[in-house]
């Protein structure tokens, strides 16, 4: 079985505060775009003399973990565990960059979930999936149905929004040689703005795109653009290449614009 998990990108991102654990809370509007995607085959095990073992093979990009650190690996381990179902071979051709703010490396996992609950006929619905996705990382769960969602909590609350971008392409890039990390990003926050009004973002998308310039703010171009200019740099070239909107998205480092066709 073949899947080509595709990536997303933020529609603003407002940092509301930080939670008792640690983690902050956010609003932000995910938006799935599918002319960027991994390619992603799962089949069964690979039969030897011993019970086969799990097996995954990464090609493409190169990542910064092991295989068995996969979160596709991760994956295939939370429904062995509580299913038990049979070994298999993963084999992720990586094409997302990671680290990017594409969410990547959740759209495997979440494409694994829903891979395996067909393959071995686990009869698991979406909102089964999610709560299970929600479990390996906070962007998992938004990849299990796909579709443009409003996101709370950490991420993991979901409630579906209409949105249609038909009429536009979007474009997305990252700087050559930049990478942000998502510690970097949060330390860099301005927590001044914890608690205070914000823009609904539901209501924002739905005025011309042409407004959203001055309504839909991603809250960590503030904290990154000073110390990474190039990514500053690129949203403003993308409004120079004729963009209705441009944005940097998650946590950096990578820019879209959206553009009429």
């Amino acid at each position: 079985m073949t899947t080509f998990p595709n990536c997303k990108i933020n529609l603003g991102l407002h940092v509301v505060g930080k939670r008792p654990d640690g983690y902050h809370d956010l609003e932000t509007l995910f938006l799935p775009v599918t002319d960027l995607c991994d390619e992603l085959e799962i089949t069964p095990a690979s039969s030897g003399g011993a019970a086969p073992a799990p097996r995954m093979v990464q090609s493409g990009l190169i990542l910064d973990n092991a295989p068995d650190d996969n979160l596709c690996m991760k994956a295939w381990t939370l429904l062995h565990n509580e299913f038990d179902i049979p070994a298999v071979d993963i084999r992720l051709r990586k094409i997302i960059p990671f680290g990017a703010g594409l969410g990547g490396g959740s759209s495997d996992a979440a494409f694994t979930l829903r891979m395996l609950n067909e393959m071995f006929a686990l009869g698991l619905t979406d909102d089964d999936l999610e709560r299970r996705a929600a479990r390996l990382g906070a962007d998992c769960a938004f990849f299990v149905q796909n579709q443009p969602a409003y996101a709370t909590g950490i991420g993991d609350r979901l409630s579906p929004i209409t949105l249609d971008l038909n009429a536009y392409r979007i474009a997305i890039e990252i700087p050559e040689g930049e990478h942000v990390s998502t510690k970097e990003a949060y330390a860099g926050i301005d927590r001044s703005r914890f608690g205070q009004p914000r823009p609904d973002l539901r209501e924002a998308v739905r005025r011309p795109i042409e407004e959203w310039r001055d309504l839909i703010v991603n809250d960590f171009e503030t904290s990154v653009f000073p110390a990474h200019p190039a990514i500053a740099a690129l949203k403003e070239e993308m409004y120079r290449r004729g963009a209705l909107y441009a944005s940097m998205t998650g946590s950096g480092a990578a820019v879209f614009g959206i553009f009429l066709k």
